[in-house]
């Protein structure tokens, strides 16, 4: 402050011919005493304070520079709005003093934590850190920091673990407390808002027991302190600091002290002698007769301490602006530039106010730094990303990594540029979260009681998948598709149908084709023996007809294999349809043609000509007809469709037939088995028939085996899932057709194969 004036002073472009006045006073960081020294510059001072006829006579303060602290501003400054004397403070950062309805006159050349809350909230969520502990000052500093910073971590999606309070001169076992929870937390990163004296309060209690290891996050107040950085434990800690600063000029000014010049001085004095411990003044010597007398020998350039280290220049260049916005103010109330020529009026009764209201509109640069006002009274925010770093010789020295620049757009204002270090001088950013990443194929599940970051991961259910980490939801898939295994992306469903390839499908058709080798062998062994009595006796042409159509049954089956058509769903069921009938009816006509027989042979009987050969192809055909008709009204009303099936599996795709009209589906079935019931009837009624060779019997057995084949097909079809509907009524369909072909043809082809000797008429008329 005293270079700064000093500058101004001698300037010939600010205040030229004007000399500015000053006091320092220590606040001691104590509210009492700022309050009282705010209440004496206010009343004005005393006369006889004031040498000379160079000086003011007013007394009334016009401005002040401080305090560095937020809780003695706010008590300042709320004394000083009454007098509107203008208030700067260099390092003064709670947020509530930008409320100009509280703090009217306050300025501040140093950014407001508003910004430095979002800063480190950015600068937390950057490295993925979500569960976090934090501590602070137990001052307006550290609540109403905290308190904004909190607010911006759950803007951000951070959830904190705990967060403490506490100050320097706070009992032994409260600070013991803290840093209990510093080492009980299971928080890796712990964001400390604080001053530097209660930060150092704190670190010398962890550092009574072995240090937990923790990634610490700083805000201004302390992580920049060169005397913090003993704290070994702490390496690789991450904070914002006040942009670093050259001030050209001050070191040499620090540097330009003589013996006589610090004599003079109290407190440079007290600074001298503890520098380079010795005695300038005879009762320090009195009183510690280790020191020796300052001799004059000690030279102030080859200090090495913090007075002459002006190369991470802060705070200081906040006092600076602020000093230097002043004395802007001022010139712009009292000083007119005419042409080249500045004239300032030496003797314009100057008031407070004046000097507030020029504050407001102050815009110039210094050292190329920027220096203006918002509305609010604060500045424009700019922090650098600072690192605590161990050098080769396991010194922590502080190196900036990057910046963070609150007047660029959203996404732009936070920048790292270099390398980082972390806990322990690690290299790999550590990992602070309540729990670990949901993988895409879960869901996030709040734990009970718990912050919204602490949760479980549960797999999506079933035809549910996320393809995002962390997602809090699964979403269905379009119903053609299912999810991997993995359930983190929706795959086409596989189709189904019984297919040629598959196992199922080759024995079918195996069997399928055996069924038609078999029919086409017993009518190959009939032609042969088409003059034998067996054959002659069977009524040949029906069965003949009956062997085509059992064939045609056979191979209709395999209409049902492979992927379904258009074409092929309405070709399987009236095949199957038409053919079964046609058998059936063959199958009915021999059934009648053996009651006649035997009812021709009682006296006077002609029954026989209302049922000869004529007869019984009418009768088939007929009887083919109705089905046909059937048929030909369910394609025509609403005919069976190729489908995809997506509700029997959700995993899968079924491609069958639709009936399109279950009426009409069940109107085939239902006539075919009306059909084969009457024939059932017949037969069983003509089983007793005397004959060697009563077919009725055979085809008593065949009909019997037929109904039970389809009574069962009923429950089986309708409850078999998939593809194994259509293996159930192929199944049916071969069953009930070997059934007919072995019942009936089989005993046949035996006797004419292996007892030709039977093969008579005379065995086939013997009635024994």
């Amino acid at each position: 402050m005293i270079f700064a004036i000093e500058e101004i002073n001698n300037s010939s472009e600010l205040l030229p011919g004007i000399k500015l006045g000053y006091q320092i006073h220590d606040s001691c960081i104590a509210v009492p005493v700022a309050a009282h020294v705010a209440f004496q510059l206010s009343n004005g001072q005393d006369p006889m304070f004031y040498q000379g006829s160079n000086c003011s006579q007013s007394g009334v303060v016009i401005a002040a520079v401080g305090d560095s602290g937020s809780t003695p501003s706010i008590s300042i400054s709320r004394i000083f709005r009454s007098f509107s004397i203008p208030l700067v403070s260099p390092f003064a950062t709670c947020a509530c003093l930008s409320d100009k309805q509280q703090h009217p006159t306050f300025f501040r050349t140093i950014p407001s934590d508003q910004f430095q809350a979002d800063g480190l909230a950015k600068l937390v969520k950057h490295f993925g850190w979500t569960w976090i502990g934090a501590v602070r000052s137990d001052s307006d500093y550290g609540n109403y920091g905290m308190a904004s910073f909190l607010d911006a971590a759950l803007r951000e999606g951070i959830c904190v673990e705990y967060s403490e309070p506490f100050y320097r001169t706070d009992p032994p076992s409260k600070i013991k407390r803290v840093a209990d929870m510093i080492r009980r937390s299971t928080a890796t990163v712990v964001v400390a808002f604080a001053a530097s004296g209660d930060m150092k309060v704190l670190l010398e209690e962890l550092a009574r027991d072995p240090p937990p290891p923790r990634q610490w996050i700083g805000s201004e107040g302390w992580v920049t302190d060169p005397h913090l950085m003993s704290f070994t434990f702490c390496s690789g800690a991450i904070g914002v600091a006040i942009q670093k600063a050259v001030i050209p000029g001050l070191r040499d000014f620090l540097l330009d002290l003589s013996p006589i010049e610090v004599a003079v001085s109290s407190v440079l004095t007290e600074f001298w002698e503890d520098a380079f411990n010795c005695s300038l003044t005879e009762s320090e010597k009195d009183a510690d007769l280790n020191k020796r007398e300052c001799d004059g020998t000690e030279d102030i350039k080859r200090l090495e301490n913090p007075y002459t280290e002006t190369s991470q220049l802060r705070a200081t260049n906040m006092v600076y602006k602020a000093v230097y916005a002043i004395a802007h103010a001022i010139h712009n109330a009292v000083c007119e530039k005419t042409n080249s020529t500045i004239h300032c009026d030496k003797n314009i009764s100057l008031e407070p106010k004046q000097v507030f209201s020029e504050l407001k509109k102050v815009n110039f640069s210094r050292n190329g730094y920027h220096v203006s006002f918002d509305a609010k009274g604060d500045p424009m925010a700019f922090y650098e990303l600072v690192n605590w770093q161990k050098s080769e010789s396991g010194v922590i020295e502080l190196v900036t990594v990057g910046y963070y620049d609150a007047s660029l757009p959203t996404g732009e204002q936070f920048r790292i540029n270099g390398n980082l270090t972390w806990l322990d001088g690690g290299t790999q950013v550590p990992v602070s979260v309540c729990s670990e990443s949901c993988p895409p194929g879960t869901r996030k599940v709040l734990q009970k009681g718990k912050p919204i970051c602490c949760y479980d991961c549960i797999s999506c259910p079933e035809g549910e998948i996320s393809n995002n980490t962390d997602s809090p939801d699964c979403f269905l898939c379009h119903e053609e598709f299912w999810p991997n295994a993995k359930k983190d992306k929706c795959v086409l469903k596989p189709v189904e149908f019984l297919s040629f390839d598959e196992v199922l499908g080759i024995i079918l058709v195996v069997f399928s084709v055996s069924g038609a080798c078999l029919a086409v062998t017993a009518a190959a062994i009939f032609f042969h023996h088409r003059t034998t009595p067996m054959v002659r006796a069977n009524n040949s042409e029906l069965s003949f007809l009956l062997l085509f159509s059992l064939t045609l049954c056979f191979l209709c089956s395999l209409t049902f294999i492979g992927a379904p058509s258009e074409w092929s769903c309405m070709l399987r069921h009236t095949a199957f349809g038409i053919t079964f009938v046609l058998c059936i009816s063959c199958v009915l006509g021999k059934t009648i043609v053996v009651l006649m027989a035997f009812k021709a042979t009682l006296p006077g009987s002609n029954v026989m000509k209302w049922f000869g050969p004529l007869q019984q192809r009418m009768t088939v055909v007929c009887l083919a007809l109705i089905q046909v008709i059937i048929c030909t009204i369910w394609l025509v009303v609403s005919p069976p469709f190729p489908m995809k099936n997506l509700t029997t599996y959700k995993e899968k795709i079924i491609l069958e037939c639709a009936l399109g009209s279950a009426v009409g589906f069940w109107a085939v079935l239902g006539y075919i088995g009306l059909l084969a019931v009457f024939c059932f009837v017949l037969a069983f009624l003509a089983r007793k028939l005397p004959d060697n060779f009563n077919e009725a019997k055979l085809i008593t057995f065949s009909m019997l085996i037929f109904c039970a084949v389809w009574i069962t097909f009923i429950p089986a079809y309708v409850s078999s899932p998939g593809k194994f509907t259509v293996a159930v009524e192929i199944f049916a369909i071969l069953a009930s057709s070997f059934g007919l072909i072995l019942c009936i043809f089989a005993p046949k082809c035996f006797i004419i194969l292996f007892q030709p000797e039977k093969n008579t008429k005379k065995y086939l008329m013997n009635k024994n």
